[in-house]
């Protein structure tokens, strides 16, 4: 039998020690990937009821077909200052509780077996960050060496379509952009992308930006529905933190001021 020498790992905490090296290399290969890609600051506020109202609209109807929102349950739309009967008329297509989580017909292994991997929308937000989502949804062009017909920016070789194309229209990248460095060039340096639209959108390009504007703001409210409130109570916590500690230093003066 082999001995177990001081300090050795067994073979189990090895391995998962092993993983986890791994899973952070090819986070930090990504992370290092994506800082990279030019990614335009976010407009949104995820204090405007209104415009998460839109999003959560714009959501059910053009993510939430191929995407789910397995953390989220309708009837937490009742934050955004909607009812039951708005929420079942308007915003689920695929459940008959307000209480049943934004789940779609597809199970995870179909989904992914006919269309490729379909992450779950839920906190995708806290995962990629609001400006890459922004950034994203705005970076769809045609590219007919892609399976799709469609590529991105931000994603090159993304594999989902442009579902927003009927408001945005199609777009091509400008040929002077594809000079000299192929497809590459337009992802990373200083200059941004420019595209010109072949086939207009039912949008113009203001009102699909703030479409896109509205969706975001929704996917980002959807991965911490109460960070609004937790960032008002944080406010008030650090200014009772901050009196209790006045306080605190005025009563240890008065008390210590009669010892030598």
């Amino acid at each position: 039998m082999m001995r177990k020498l001081p300090g050795m790992l067994a073979p189990a905490r090895l391995v998962a020690a092993l993983a986890a090296a791994a899973i952070l290399a090819a986070s930090l290969v990504v992370r290092a990937q994506e800082a990279e890609i030019r990614l335009e600051r976010a407009p949104i506020d995820v204090r405007d009821v209104a415009s998460l109202q839109s999003g959560a609209r714009l959501f059910v109807n053009y993510c939430l077909n191929c995407h789910s929102a397995s953390l989220m349950r309708y009837n937490r739309l009742r934050d955004l200052d909607l009812t039951d009967r708005q929420i079942i008329d308007n915003l689920m297509f695929s459940a008959t509780k307000v209480g049943e989580m934004m789940n779609i017909a597809m199970t995870r292994k179909d989904a992914a077996a006919w269309f490729g991997p379909a992450p779950d929308l839920s906190v995708i937000a806290r995962s990629r960050g609001s400006d890459w989502l922004w950034s994203y949804l705005r970076g769809f062009y045609r590219d007919a060496k892609s399976p799709t017909g469609w590529n991105n920016t931000v994603f090159p070789g993304v594999g989902m379509p442009n579902v927003l194309w009927q408001l945005q229209g199609q777009r091509a990248l400008k040929e002077e952009l594809e000079k000299g460095g192929g497809k590459e060039e337009h992802v990373g340096g200083a200059k941004p992308p420019k595209f010109e639209t072949t086939v207009p959108g039912t949008l113009s390009p203001p009102e699909f930006d703030a479409q896109v504007r509205d969706l975001v703001a929704f996917m980002t409210w959807m991965a911490d529905p109460n960070q609004v409130l937790r960032k008002q109570v944080g406010v008030w916590v650090l200014f009772f933190l901050a009196v209790l500690v006045a306080l605190t230093y005025a009563l240890y003066k008065e008390y210590w001021k009669d010892v030598h």
